[in-house]
């Protein structure tokens, strides 16, 4: 009979338990592929407990290799296998990633993170970060399909970041300000402060085309010569302009654009011009012609673009609405300078506000929904819907107004 194994308090020691020269405890054991693995703790009890993890694990199919895997791993590797997505959808995916999430909880073991531990990050980006909603909700993304793809591969049980963000938004009340249309006479200040500025009179083509066609910024910075036909007063949008930011990964090189398809199937259209359009395209040509502007750049083989700066290069959003904020400034400094009681000032706006603009001018003018929704490139009419009913509040809400001042005068 085979003389059991102790340990220095006299512990009959299981099969694959020994105790270290140092006191401590470890544990051997072979996976079911033949593979030896160890663990090790400082007292019996804690060795015991890992021991029935690893039971578990093996009886649940878990690798047991899992225990050492963190998340930035699982994430390469999901980096490696994801298709399916967009190219600038893609490239944003791994830019939250490696911004957020890989310094520091990307280096988290899978095996042993828990659902405590992803709210507890998700509140420090919002508390510590200060990041906003659709931020964070772009991380959660990422890293939720990361860890489903680690419940699919067996390294973890459940994935912890189920309803995570959920939670996340019941509990914090994020400040999210609901972007507005320019009113009439704010769209008709700026573009007359554009039209009549020497400073900023070059800028008014490209805006008066974004109030006057409701294109995204891509779409608009993306757009060539060949894409518009003046004659027949037609817009082909049919690829769209992207910028690429990899300021932090030192091996992309910096910034870069690259051409990409429209954003959704019906975002590839075509929008009829107006007469306002025409006149700031044709603007745009004679002010290079009188410059000597010409557009040096060569995008995926794509060239001859409308819009470019001094230097013939393209234009991004960053650039514009840069230059957005500084004529909000200087504009306002202005009408203040004339009229310390002026009315009318220009607000806070982005390029975006540009296309929301038009869209709320299009619901002004009673244009049909679909109509709007097809010269927008909405895959979704109740974005087009979404539009229009707070376009048409704000009318009620003015022309209630106009009622309430009439009946004032006839009492």
């Amino acid at each position: 009979m085979a003389t059991k194994r102790k340990d220095s308090n006299r512990i009959v020691l299981k099969k694959g338990e020994y105790q270290r020269t140092n006191g401590t405890y470890a544990y051997r054991w072979t996976d079911g592929k033949g593979k030896r693995h160890e663990v090790y703790a400082r007292n019996l009890d804690d060795l015991r407990a890992k021991e029935k993890e690893i039971d578990a694990d093996t009886n649940e199919g878990l690798k047991v290799e899992a225990r050492y895997v963190i998340i930035n791993e699982m994430y390469d590797l999901w980096e490696q296998l994801k298709r399916g997505i967009k190219d600038n959808t893609f490239e944003n995916y791994k830019y939250m990633y490696n911004t957020f999430v890989r310094p520091s909880f990307g280096k988290k073991r899978i095996q042993t993170l828990k659902k405590s531990d992803v709210k507890i990050f998700y509140n420090y980006l919002a508390d510590q970060r200060c990041l906003q909603a659709s931020t964070i909700d772009s991380i959660h993304t990422v890293l939720h399909q990361v860890l489903d793809m680690a419940v699919d591969d067996k390294y973890i049980r459940n994935n912890p970041s189920d309803k995570a963000l959920k939670e996340l938004k019941q509990s914090h009340v994020f400040k999210t300000e609901k972007r507005r249309a320019l009113t009439i006479a704010e769209q008709e200040l700026f573009l007359n402060y554009l039209r009549n500025n020497e400073t900023y009179s070059h800028w008014y083509p490209i805006f008066a085309v974004m109030l006057g066609t409701g294109m995204r910024v891509g779409e608009i910075t993306g757009l060539r010569w060949c894409d518009i036909d003046i004659d027949n007063g037609v817009i082909d949008i049919n690829h769209t302009l992207v910028y690429y930011c990899h300021r932090h990964e030192v091996e992309l090189n910096g910034c870069y654009f690259n051409i990409n398809t429209p954003k959704t199937k019906a975002s590839n259209r075509k929008i009829p011009m107006i007469e306002s359009v025409k006149e700031a395209f044709l603007m745009e040509k004679s002010n290079q012609e009188k410059t000597g502007i010409k557009c040096s750049a060569v995008i995926d083989g794509y060239s001859d673009f409308i819009f470019v700066n001094r230097n013939g290069k393209t234009q991004h959003q960053g650039t514009l609405n840069k230059a957005i904020r500084r004529i909000i400034r200087d504009c306002n400094d202005e009408v203040l300078l004339n009229d310390e009681n002026a009315t009318v000032l220009l607000p806070h706006f982005s390029c975006h506000s540009l296309r929301h603009t038009f869209s709320t001018r299009m619901c002004e003018a009673g244009i049909n929904v679909k109509v709007i929704q097809d010269t927008l490139g909405h895959q979704d009419i109740s974005t087009t819907m979404n539009i229009y009913t707070d376009a048409t509040k704000e009318m009620k809400k003015q022309e209630f107004e106009s009622l309430d001042n009439y009946l004032k005068k006839t009492v």
